[in-house]
C-alpha cells in the first residue's frame, strides 16, 4: 500500500521487492516531517500491475510506509 503525502518531495519505500532494477546508493538521507532522518540505501523504478511504473523511487532504511 502506498500513501500520498503532500509533504513528500521524493517517492520512498523500504520494500526492496517492489524494485525493478535496484541500484545500491549508500549516500544521503531523507528528512521526515518530524525531523527524523532515514538513510538512502538505493534507488530504482517500481512497477505496479501491468501499466504503472514509478520512476526514481528511493530505498530508505527504517521506513514504515511507502510514500508517494
Amino acid at each position: 500500500m502506498w500513501y500520498l503525502d503532500s509533504y513528500c518531495s521524493r517517492h520512498i519505500t523500504e520494500d526492496k521487492r517492489k524494485f525493478k532494477n535496484f541500484k545500491r546508493k549508500e549516500q544521503g538521507f531523507v528528512t521526515y516531517a518530524d525531523n527524523n532522518k532515514g538513510k538512502i540505501l538505493g534507488t530504482s523504478n517500481v512497477v505496479g500491475g501491468n501499466t504503472l511504473e514509478i520512476k526514481d523511487v528511493l530505498f530508505v532504511e527504517g521506513l514504515k510506509h511507502n510514500l508517494f
